[in-house]
């Protein structure tokens, strides 16, 4: 079989748009996926279809990756079987078997988000002529397309042009000319509402149009070949604006979803396109559209044309008919079928736990190929199986990553101090800042020596830090910050701090700061004091987004009887009430002083600093430095309590089972285990608190 690119394409294209490999993908791909290039020469006439012939597209979806490849946790040096890429390649492989004709697709946060990527782009980056361990064995497993999530942009814009193969023609960077062609993936990468602000051009291709031969069933029963067009094209939260505005800003902007999408669907389908698949690495909300909203999925959905969608970047699983999550219970929302205001879509999870599948249905009429929504189907198919045990891993995958995972291992296992205590979060919403502390400490030294050095204007303002407990049994009883009492290395503090940030500064005032509170508050449901019956203490809204002060100088209540908005009590400094217009300092991160979880006020106008240096990276030299950490100054300063209440019933949360001795240890008194599983699956247990104690 002779395959000729599409007109226009190059081996590596170059310019304003970006550069992708598209000669490695397609001769990547070939039959062994079960769907075929096809052939755009003129000299080979296109076979005739007959009206009626059906077919089935199964598009596979991988998304929020995050670089986790294996079924390991540098964190803890360990196995987790319920998570990695080498198990979802099982399912990809099955899913080929069970369907003749499929496409594998990525949808973004891929790069970043293990210790693994951290360490090849931050301690032993990537040199050019290196695949990124990654796209590396997203190669392996013959990726068809992907697009770009927001943690794509973490490492900074040379970076992400490097390990894609891409050359960025923006203010920031050596112009295109000059800038190297760079090992990337072999398959394209898309993204259309990702602007260069010199070019005003997308800088990665905004689509792709894919030519198949496809297997299909003519109208008498007979099994034939077809060339068909598909039509990917990508999207990314316009928020990363404001996340990585230390990379971005001057030299990219953003479109809307919808404004992007209207402009590129039409032109995509006038190329040929005959299906059109959208990957918008952003989830479901149906509140006013706006161009810069985080999640504009429910609106691009109804954008004409779209086809397919594949979701992601919150980290859940749609369709879910038991899925109680607020945006897949949203007018036109069907979270059985799983479709969007009627377009078949699907989200996969994250970190490989789950593969999405969407099953298209294709019909051949006047020409053309176009869907059959009422007998499209998708599904989210889970690493785990039915009796709680995991599909096997696919060997090839380890085989691939090995040396890049020594070298991690190797990496993280260097020591920087030793801690005479355990440092966890199992305990961090009812109280425990063993895990939170030593971060808050190594923020606020770090921002006042800065001041002290640098910005004498803002002498004598108190400076505190807020953290959060980044893990928080989202991802059940083995996603908890769990550092051992002895020896701490560099995995520890990366499991102490989680995220690539960097260290901000803010200025506030005392109201900024209790409206700041009052929001890390949502994390708590409204507890009814006269409820008898059981009530969840915490409700859906992120742990990473629980921050908290830690410090001997400062104290405040939580009242989770009361609505949101009005559940901060007694907020002190050094015994003193706070006043609106008293002045404070806080260390934070880029993400929360830029606007990242909607934090009202902080919408990066009131940083003060806005430093270079890796939150995780200040942490570690502060580790350094200290040396031996101690549980009495270093892990006990409690600032915040919840105000006494006495409750008729029980008020629950989820923990890792049999821990009660530890909360104890840590000066959490009033919590028990009630129950060792709490039927999940997940590996968490339900504690009790007495919020009167």
């Amino acid at each position: 079989m002779r395959v000729t690119l599409m007109a226009g394409k190059r081996l590596r294209a170059r310019g304003a748009i970006g550069a992708v490999g598209t000669l490695g993908a397609l001769s990547a791909i070939g039959i062994a996926v079960g769907i075929t290039a096809c052939s755009s020469s003129v000299d080979t006439p296109a076979p005739q279809v007959a009206n009626g012939t059906t077919a089935t597209l199964a598009l596979l979806e991988t998304t929020d990756i995050h670089t986790n490849l294996l079924s390991y946790d540098y964190y803890k040096l360990a196995e987790d079987k319920s998570l990695g890429l080498e198990r979802t390649a099982t399912l990809i492989a099955a899913a080929r078997k069970e369907f003749p004709n499929t496409l594998l697709l990525d949808d973004g946060d891929t790069i970043q988000g293990t210790a693994l990527a951290d360490y090849q782009a931050q301690v032993a980056p990537v040199d050019c002529k290196t695949t990124l361990g990654v796209y590396k064995v997203m190669n392996l497993l013959k990726y068809d397309a992907g697009t770009i999530g927001n943690h794509e942009f973490n490492y900074g814009l040379p970076f992400l042009a490097q390990v894609t193969g891409s050359a960025f023609d923006v203010p920031n960077m050596s112009p295109v000319a000059s800038q190297p062609a760079c090992a990337g993936p072999n398959f394209p990468l898309v993204l259309s509402n990702v602007l260069g602000a010199k070019s005003q051009q997308p800088i990665f291709k905004p689509y792709t149009i894919l030519e198949r031969t496809i297997t299909a069933t003519t109208p008498d029963g007979k099994t034939v070949s077809a060339p068909v067009k598909i039509g990917v094209i990508g999207f990314t939260p316009p928020a990363i604006m404001a996340w990585d505005k230390r990379w971005l800003d001057g030299n990219v902007y953003t479109q809307g979803l919808v404004e992007s999408a209207s402009k590129y669907v039409p032109e995509m389908k006038a190329k040929g396109a005959q299906i059109i698949v959208a990957m918008s690495h952003g989830g479901l909300d149906n509140s006013t559209y706006s161009p810069s909203m985080e999640n504009g999925s429910y609106y691009l959905s109804k954008v004409a044309g779209i086809d397919a969608m594949l979701i992601g970047h919150s980290h859940q699983v749609f369709p879910d008919k038991n899925s109680t999550v607020t945006q897949f219970n949203l007018p036109g929302v069907d979270k059985v079928k799983g479709t969007v205001n009627g377009v078949p879509t699907v989200m996969a999870n994250f970190w490989g736990k789950h593969l999405g599948v969407i099953k298209l249905a294709l019909n051949y009429t006047n020409g053309t190929w176009t869907v059959d929504r009422t007998s499209s189907t998708a599904e989210a198919r889970s690493i785990q199986n039915a009796d709680k045990s995991y599909v096997a891993v696919d060997p090839s995958i380890s085989q691939a990553i090995a040396a890049e995972h020594a070298a991690t291992i190797n990496y993280v296992k260097t020591p920087i101090g030793t801690t005479d205590f355990r440092m966890t979060t199992y305990f961090a919403d009812v109280g425990d800042v063993s895990a939170i502390e030593i971060v808050n400490q190594a923020q606020a030294a770090y921002t006042q020596d800065y001041i002290n050095a640098n910005l004498p204007q803002y002498a004598g303002i108190p400076v505190l830090s807020v953290s959060a407990p980044f893990k928080s049994g989202f991802g059940g009883g083995n996603d908890f910050t769990d550092v051992a009492q002895g020896n701490v290395a560099i995995n520890n503090a990366a499991d102490l701090y989680l995220y690539p940030n960097t260290i901000y500064a803010v200025k506030v005032t005392g109201a900024d700061l209790k409206a700041w509170l009052e929001t890390a508050a949502k994390r708590f449901n409204q507890i009814d004091p006269a409820n008898t019956a059981s009530q969840a203490l915490v409700s859906t809204y992120p742990g990473y987004n629980f921050d908290m002060i830690t410090s001997k100088d400062f104290s405040y209540e939580i009242d989770v009887t009361q609505a949101v908005g009005s559940r901060i009590r007694n907020l002190k400094y050094q015994g003193a009430a706070i006043s609106d217009t008293q002045s404070f300092i806080v260390a934070t991160n880029n993400y929360r002083a830029s606007g990242g979880g909607n934090f009202p006020g902080l919408d990066g106008s009131k940083t003060i600093y806005a430093s270079p240096d890796a939150s995780r990276d200040v942490l570690i030299a502060y580790i350094k430095k200290v040396q031996a950490i101690k549980a009495a100054s270093n892990g006990s300063d409690r600032s915040w309590r919840f105000t006494k209440v006495a409750t008729a019933g029980p008020v629950t949360f989820l923990s890792a089972p049999n821990l009660t001795a530890l909360a104890q240890a840590n000066g959490i008194t009033n919590v028990a285990q009630i129950q060792a599983d709490d039927g999940t699956g997940k590996g968490l247990a339900v504690y009790s608190v007495d919020l009167n104690q």
